[in-house]
């Protein structure tokens, strides 16, 4: 029996991984954590709406069939000419690779971005956010410095403006519990583009932007970020925002293990992948999601995002499952399925299969996306058992 191995365990590694271990093919998935994490909705926790517990699940608790093994390494080196990855913890050999490690941030040759931002990127990140917002609210009760109620969000894309969605709503209370003044907090979303949400068409981001300005959310478009200090952003025109909190949500890349280990990138750090999502470089290798550089129909690489990565993660066992038995592959096609943003927990917009749609209905379908997930991850009893841990904290 070839030696399958998957490295992450995100939608796509998830995915591949599920499909596997229901297809009774034997496979081993390596991942940083011992959990998957809902990386779609981490703006959620952070942004205050809920505790973190439903917003991961246990690797093991879905793949607990014989089929699968679970390891806990990160990894730090991939030898394709080899046949191997290397974590910190071991070696690790196959003779197919499925490479789903995700991506990394991009910080665009900002100075300061990296060393001064918080990043909205894993559970940890998400609770290092909201814990750090938390702090400076307690913080002002004591001192009055009105940086500490001041939050800057660069980048107005989906996570971004989600982000201060949920914030939007969940900053009041906060205020409420440490006796603060409403009216003493600013929440600004910076955006270098002339428009928020590019993926959404202009009536929804029209709608989209009317939203956050009603809740108080300062968003400012064509502002881009030249330098990032401790506590304070520095825009092209040469203004300056002095704030305590500064989180970047304006751009991803592919993980850098891709380009070390010498497959060939696009510009972005993504490996280049043939209609089979096999890499160009090794056949025996499958690269998939926010690595993988999939040229679509209208000659660029399809972006990132969760449902692609779920897409080509059951694809490809299809593909390998053809390849082991020396049939042929099935090209790879991605169908779209729209985009969702949720602006706070009651209102949203987006688009369903070319259907635009915002309000509560939005809403409602985005809770339903979520539930489609859980599903299958784990079935009925997985949506039931997050379902009673979703407990607004305010």
């Amino acid at each position: 029996m070839a030696k399958i191995l998957i490295l992450g365990a995100g939608y796509g590694g998830m995915a591949a991984a599920v499909k596997m271990q229901k297809a009774k093919i034997p496979f081993t998935i390596i991942n940083k954590h011992s959990y998957h994490y809902f990386t779609t909705l981490l703006h959620e926790p952070a942004g205050g709406r809920n505790d973190f517990e439903p917003y991961y699940v246990q690797i093991s608790e879905v793949l607990n069939g014989p089929e699968a093994t679970i390891i806990k390494d990160e990894i730090q080196a991939v030898k394709p000419q080899e046949k191997k990855v290397i974590g910190k913890n071991g070696e690790y050999t196959y003779d197919y690779l499925i490479f789903a490690l995700g991506n990394a941030p991009e910080f665009f040759g900002i100075p300061g971005l990296k060393e001064h931002s918080l990043l909205l990127r894993s559970l940890e990140t998400a609770k290092e956010i909201r814990s750090h917002i938390e702090n400076n609210f307690a913080a002002y009760a004591v001192d009055k410095d009105p940086s500490r109620l001041r939050i800057v969000v660069g980048g107005a894309g989906l996570t971004g403006v989600e982000l201060c969605g949920e914030l939007a709503d969940y900053l009041p209370h906060l205020a409420h519990r440490y006796r603060i003044p409403e009216s003493k907090i600013e929440l600004i979303n910076l955006e270098a583009a002339p428009t928020i949400l590019p993926m959404l068409d202009k009536r929804l981001q029209e709608t989209a932007l009317d939203v956050l300005t009603r809740k108080g959310v300062q968003v400012r478009t064509n502002e881009k970020i030249v330098r990032v200090g401790e506590n304070e952003v520095e825009l092209a025109t040469g203004e300056k925002i002095e704030a305590r909190t500064i989180i970047w949500t304006g751009g991803v890349r592919a993980n850098p293990l891709l380009a070390e280990a010498g497959f060939d990138c696009d510009p972005r750090g993504r490996a280049k992948v043939n209609e089979f999502l096999q890499s160009v470089d090794y056949p025996d290798v499958f690269v998939i999601g926010d690595s993988a550089c999939f040229i679509g129909e209208d000659g660029r690489p399809l972006p990132p995002t969760a449902q692609l990565a779920g897409q080509m993660g059951d694809h490809v066992v299809d593909n390998l499952k053809a390849l082991m038995n020396g049939q042929p592959m099935k090209k790879f096609v991605f169908h779209y399925m729209g985009t969702l943003a949720s602006i706070g927990s009651e209102v949203g917009v987006g688009n369903i299969k070319g259907f635009k749609t915002k309000g509560v209905t939005a809403t409602i379908l985005k809770e339903a996306s979520k539930a489609k997930w859980l599903i299958n991850l784990g079935g009925l009893s997985l949506l039931a058992k997050k379902n009673k841990q979703f407990t607004r904290s305010y």
